[in-house]
């Protein structure tokens, strides 16, 4: 009996061409150069997957503080198809699962996907995510153009001071005067 490894390593200059390949035959859109150099400064949150030392998937993170929330915002997170369903993308969702709860300060976890992806689809809605919107012409260059948003939250956001909620459970937005 053979036994298969799964391990995750990190992006350096040295395979930072790796991860730019598998991208480009895992994923139908193409990413700039800011954002290989934006990767190589991610720590924890950039790492490949590695099956029986061989580079076969790869999960990028980035760090999203917008509307009063910080978040994590998974840019990538692939595996080449004749290795999905072997627990690659799970090992590396795990990660940054265990990473989140270990900061222990972010709101929740998300990302986009193309609509008829529905393997991804499902693969996130395994670990609680929930299709949140869908945002229209989301991508510019592949068809269908349209992403889901998927979401996991992590703890409920505290209402601003400005809010009030009803005993209805209806939540009253205060708008601001000029």
């Amino acid at each position: 009996m053979t036994r298969t490894s799964i391990e995750l390593g990190d992006v350096t200059p040295h395979n930072i061409k790796q991860l730019r390949k598998l991208n480009t035959v895992v994923f139908p859109v193409s990413y700039n150069d800011k954002f290989y150099v934006d990767v190589l400064d991610a720590g924890e949150l950039a790492k490949l997957a590695y099956y029986n030392d061989i580079v076969v998937g790869a999960v990028c993170c980035r760090i999203d503080t917008s509307d009063n929330q910080r978040r994590l915002y998974i840019m990538t997170l692939g595996c080449l198809s004749p290795y999905r369903r072997l627990g690659i993308g799970t090992v590396m969702f795990q990660h940054i699962l265990n990473y989140v709860e270990k900061d222990g300060n972010f709101d929740s976890i998300f990302l986009h996907v193309q609509v008829n992806n529905d393997g991804a689809i499902e693969f996130y809605k395994k670990f609680g995510f929930e299709i949140v919107e869908t945002k229209k012409h989301y991508y510019k260059r592949i068809e269908p153009a349209d992403a889901h948003v998927l979401q996991k939250t992590l703890r409920k956001t505290p209402l601003n001071a400005s809010n009030h909620v009803h005993s209805n459970g209806h939540l009253e937005k205060k708008e601001k005067k000029a």
